[in-house]
């Protein structure tokens, strides 16, 4: 079986950015409340990766959801 390769996250989050994003998305995904998501700086990908397996959605969704996330911190919007 082939793995697909993707390109590098087209942002990087911080310890309180990330922690922005996941607040986000439990909002909007309020079962990943039971998953453990966790977030190292400089592993954008794996994030990536893991919200596309629990909210199965695509990278380009998961991508665009974090940066519009990103585009405001200080709002509760997704």
């Amino acid at each position: 079986m082939h793995q697909i390769k993707y390109a590098m996250a087209n942002f990087q989050l911080t310890s309180e950015t990330a922690f922005k994003v996941k607040t986000k998305f439990l909002r909007k995904y309020r079962d990943l409340a039971n998953e453990p998501l966790e977030f190292t700086p400089g592993k954008e990908d794996q994030l990536i990766e893991d919200l596309m397996r629990l909210v199965k959605r695509d990278r380009i969704y998961i991508e665009f959801t974090i940066q519009k996330a990103l585009a405001d911190t200080k709002g509760n919007r997704l």
